[in-house]
């Protein structure tokens, strides 16, 4: 599950967070150290999902690491045998973008009774989605004009998305807390964003 913390031990933290998620905690902990280097960890989040794919179940962990100049997402997988391996195995990856890169921050909300919601109170669930410029889909469709009998080709239209990642948290899946750090962590990084645009 989630942990945030932002105190002078925030790299102990990061490593206890990994290792309580009990998802190949060696494996995790190393990809993220190896990329978080020697700068100081400001803030973080360590999500862990459980997929479940035709007759398999498939567990996922993403780390999002805030350092002073960056922002580091590790994403780990576990795959069954296959053709290319006789034993399960594990993927890791990580990627470093330099906090001026992100173009997008979007964290959208939600919540329960709206019409009695109060200020401070948790959503039941978050979306966060991070862009930078890696990846990028392009929804077009025929354009058209307002004469409903033309038969001209018009071309088209539509729009470019960033989402390089997109990060879904749920009270009912991953625990109130858990939603509470994601919404802490999405908010240190629109800081340390605007802060690179000062």
């Amino acid at each position: 599950m989630g942990i945030m913390a932002k105190t002078s031990t925030t790299t102990q933290g990061l490593r206890a967070a990994i290792e309580r998620s009990g998802y190949y905690p060696a494996l995790v902990a190393e990809a993220v150290e190896a990329a978080v280097g020697g700068e100081p960890v400001r803030s973080y989040l360590v999500h862990q999902e459980t997929t479940f794919d035709q007759n398999e179940v498939r567990r996922h962990v993403t780390v999002l690491v805030l350092t002073g100049n960056r922002f580091i997402v590790s994403h780990t997988d576990e795959q069954a045998a296959d053709s290319t391996s006789p034993t399960p195995y594990a993927t890791t990856s990580t990627e470093s973008v330099k906090l001026g890169r992100i173009s997008s921050i979007v964290v959208s909300r939600v919540v329960a009774n709206p019409e009695s919601y109060k200020p401070g109170t948790l959503p039941r669930e978050i979306v966060l989605t991070i862009g930078w410029g890696a990846v990028s889909r392009i929804d077009l469709e025929p354009a058209a004009c307002g004469d409903p009998n033309c038969e001209a080709d018009h071309g088209y239209t539509g729009n470019s998305t960033a989402d390089d990642l997109s990060l879904r948290v749920s009270e009912a899946g991953d625990g109130p807390e858990t939603v509470r750090q994601a919404l802490t962590f999405a908010q240190a990084l629109s800081e340390a964003t605007a802060d690179q645009t000062r």
